[in-house]
């Protein structure tokens, strides 16, 4: 019994064609995102059962997202119906030392509106295994909020694992409420944590002052954080974070680290990302394969950790929010083909 449920919001993409800022261009390129939805489509890729539970608006922009997720074999018979709007997302690409921007808009979106009560998650935890959420969730309304909540209960009550990507975002939790006064209660219920020392002080409340001072960490920089958190919330299994150095927009490294409670693990590669094609859903792709990895090798830490790093340096390569990466094309990473030869 390997099924997963991730819970979040779906949003329109709406982003400015190759490196054209949003105040210039004069067309908008259309896709589907969402971090808890890209998670869920990394895990249909891979041959794992998934459902995808949201809150969408009964319009053409409604049936948009769900024809795309049914299309990357999501599973959507749990969707509910209800609110005025999808939320909506401009995205501009950065290039060399101009950063990429991400303009929300979803205020009073179908999800930011959900309540408790709508969702029967007792009913849609049946024969689950796994499930997933993010901090995006919990930051775009105190209703959604208590909503997270509602679902960790119920799967803290059937022993179902959770797994949380921290994810804060300086943009969202603007409902009077500080991420650090509702994450700590959420987290608490987590079996699986991704964070880094930032989310670790500023969602969770535990100072990073134990980092060393310098402007480049190193992995084993986060051993101590990773001992407090887990102190801190003694539920939880393992931590696990992507370490991600900016050289400038376009040329980024990414490692990562794992602790899970005896050993501090790092990833076996540091991957040089030297021509990024869309840097959104990095993240995703990541724990999308973290979850993957961590069901079909639940005694090796260091594969499954490898799995999601190989993964999410090939959605750096591939445009739109969710990774389209097989099992077999993250193996040739690992096995060390990183040459990008043509395939005829």
């Amino acid at each position: 019994m390997n099924k997963v449920i991730t819970f979040g919001e779906v949003m329109l993409r709406l982003s400015s064609p190759d490196y054209s800022r949003l105040s210039q261009t004069e067309t908008l390129q259309i896709s589907v995102g969402g971090g808890e939805a890209n998670v869920a489509i990394s895990l249909a890729n891979y041959g794992i059962d998934v459902e995808f539970i949201t809150r969408l608006p009964k319009n053409d922009l409604g049936d948009l997202c769900l024809k795309n997720l049914k299309k990357n074999n999501v599973n959507v018979q749990n969707v509910i119906w209800g609110g005025d709007r999808l939320g909506t997302y401009y995205h501009e690409k950065g290039a060399v030392s101009r950063g990429g921007k991400v303009i929300y808009d979803r205020n009073n979106s179908a999800f930011s509106s959900i309540e408790p009560g709508m969702i029967n998650w007792d009913q849609i935890f049946e024969g689950v295994s796994w499930f997933h959420w993010t901090g995006i969730s919990a930051g775009i309304s105190e209703s959604a909020a208590k909503v997270c909540l509602e679902a960790i209960t119920s799967a803290n009550k059937k022993r179902i694992t959770v797994s949380v990507d921290i994810n804060y975002r300086a943009n969202l939790w603007k409902y009077g409420k500080a991420p650090i006064n509702v994450m700590p209660e959420l987290v608490d219920g987590c079996d699986i944590i991704i964070g880094n020392e930032m989310d670790a002080e500023k969602i969770l409340g535990i100072p990073s002052k134990s980092l060393p001072n310098k402007k480049k960490l190193v992995p084993e920089d986060y051993s101590q954080v990773f001992k407090s958190m887990m102190s801190k919330y003694p539920r939880c299994k393992k931590i696990i974070s992507t370490i991600r150095g900016s050289i400038n927009a376009n040329y980024n490294t990414l490692t990562g680290v794992l602790h899970n409670g005896d050993d501090f693990i790092k990833a076996s590669n540091n991957y040089n990302i030297t021509h990024i094609v869309d840097r959104i859903g990095g993240g995703d792709s990541f724990m999308g394969g973290l979850i993957y990895g961590l069901i079909t090798w639940p005694e090796d830490d260091q594969k499954a950790l490898d799995f999601a790093l190989a993964a999410s340096f090939l959605k750096h390569t591939i445009c739109g929010d969710y990774n389209q990466v097989s099992i077999n094309e993250i193996e040739k990473v690992l096995n060390g083909n990183k040459t990008g030869y043509l395939i005829r």
